[in-house]
């Protein structure tokens, strides 16, 4: 991990927020190369969730909900971990995650110390909304996104004439106090969701249950993710939500271990039937293709961490790769080998020469790639030394101009996983370069 995080800052991906003071720990910025793969990441997802199907629309709800909605989803009586803390070294830990014996002895696992007893600890972050600060004017800030949908899912039959099943789609900021942030953007006070709620005729929830299962697997696949880097984990009676019917997670090969990636739930009516028991709505669905048949739907959900997928998307992607350069056999490149639909540059256009009129030909290049394609272009250094900061970057494609470039109108297209270059006209450089990001297939 600690190559991810140090290629992570030096390439612009991802700094430490607020690193000048010392950092805020659970919090972090992307840089320019890290804003342009989480919009990538997300506009791959929501493509998939909306542009593919038919019975897929999307929301994005207020982050500011009514209190009442936390008090209706139980996340204000149920939204808690145990925490422990240390009397001499003060470390802070989650009480289902430090060693059985250490709790059983109140047994400080760093440094040998004395432990409190275990208490409760609400992860929601709790604010005041208007001039005065009472009990009539707290508000908290979501947890999660998926409330947003299920109080909004009337307002989307009526305006959009959906039929059961249907599903509807979000992207939006949750956050989680939580009482220990590690692992890089693993785990944060401030992350984005990826969550489509699929609401289904009770009865048929077990088949569609399994239907998205395969979905969210396949999408993956069409990532281009190394597939035996994913496991399915199922959660076990001890493991389950008090909502859930039954649940799966995507587990993903992360530096630290086997983590969930992604999960797959089957909610039932649960948190329809709390909503109208809170708010005194009907949120019964009208089934006017079954005779008028009312009932309130179950609900099965696909939801992924916007920031998690980014960490896995980098790690999957990191390679240490030996190449023999000008007879050097200890000659290694890192290099990010992102799918080219993800990767933050497309193409970059690398002049072979600063002088004699190539700048002035590569930047044309360029100019014509761009309305397409997210481009770059670098001059400076060694051409060698240039596609090592491309290869390190994830650019998928180089394109170097140089005197010959001049005399017939070819340049050299280079591939970053292969390294492999091919002499084309540059007139056939858009036609190319959409056909090999169609085709791309990750070979190792």
């Amino acid at each position: 991990m600690e190559k991810i995080t140090s290629l992570a800052k030096r390439r612009g991906f991802v700094f430490q927020s607020s690193e000048i003071y010392g950092g805020q720990g659970g919090a972090w910025d992307y840089g320019p190369l890290g804003i342009e793969l989480k919009n990538r990441i997300a506009g791959a997802w929501w493509k998939e969730m909306t542009q593919l199907h038919d019975d897929i629309v999307g929301l994005d709800a207020a982050i500011l909900m009514h209190p009442r909605t936390w008090e209706a989803s139980g996340h204000v009586e149920n939204f808690t971990d145990p925490l422990v803390d240390c009397k001499k070294c003060k470390s802070r830990f989650r009480a289902d995650q430090i060693p059985e014996e250490n709790l059983a002895a109140k047994k400080c696992p760093d440094c040998g110390g004395e432990m409190t007893d275990t208490r409760k600890f609400n992860l929601m972050f709790k604010t005041h909304i208007g001039a005065a600060e009472d009990s009539a004017s707290v508000i908290y800030l979501r947890p999660e996104t998926a409330q947003g949908i299920y109080v909004n899912y009337k307002n989307i039959i009526q305006s959009n004439r959906m039929k059961i099943p249907f599903g509807i789609a979000q992207i939006g900021k949750a956050f989680r106090n939580e009482i220990v942030t590690k692992n890089f953007i693993f785990r944060t006070c401030e992350f984005e969701q990826l969550e489509m709620q699929y609401f289904v005729k009770p009865g048929s929830d077990e088949e569609w249950f399994n239907e998205w299962r395969k979905r969210r697997w396949a999408y993956y696949e069409k990532m281009g993710v190394q597939m035996d880097h994913l496991r399915w984990h199922q959660h076990g009676p001890d493991e389950l939500a008090h909502y859930a019917k039954d649940a799966y997670d995507i587990q993903y090969l992360f530096p630290m271990g086997w983590r969930e990636l992604e999960g797959v739930h089957n909610r039932t009516d649960y948190d329809l039937n709390r909503h109208t028991q809170y708010s005194g709505k009907d949120m019964q669905y009208i089934d006017q293709d079954g005779g008028n048949e009312r009932y309130i739907p179950y609900i099965i959900e696909t939801s992924a961490g916007l920031t998690r997928t980014l960490l896995m998307i980098l790690c999957d992607a990191y390679d240490e790769e030996k190449v023999a350069d000008k007879g050097n056999d200890d000659d290694w490149r890192t290099v990010l080998r992102f799918h080219p639909s993800l990767a933050p540059i497309t193409v970059a256009v690398l002049p072979l020469m600063k002088k004699d009129g190539l700048a002035e030909l590569a930047q044309d290049i360029r100019r014509e790639l761009t309305e397409d394609f997210a481009t770059d272009y670098d001059q400076g250094g060694a051409i060698g030394r240039r596609y090592r900061r491309q290869d390190e970057a994830g650019t998928p494609f180089c394109v170097t101009v140089d005197y010959q470039s001049k005399e017939d109108g070819t340049v050299t297209l280079r591939f970053r996983d292969s390294m492999e270059q091919v002499r084309i006209p540059k007139e056939e450089l858009a036609t190319r370069l959409r056909q090999e990001i169609k085709a791309y297939k990750r070979e190792r």
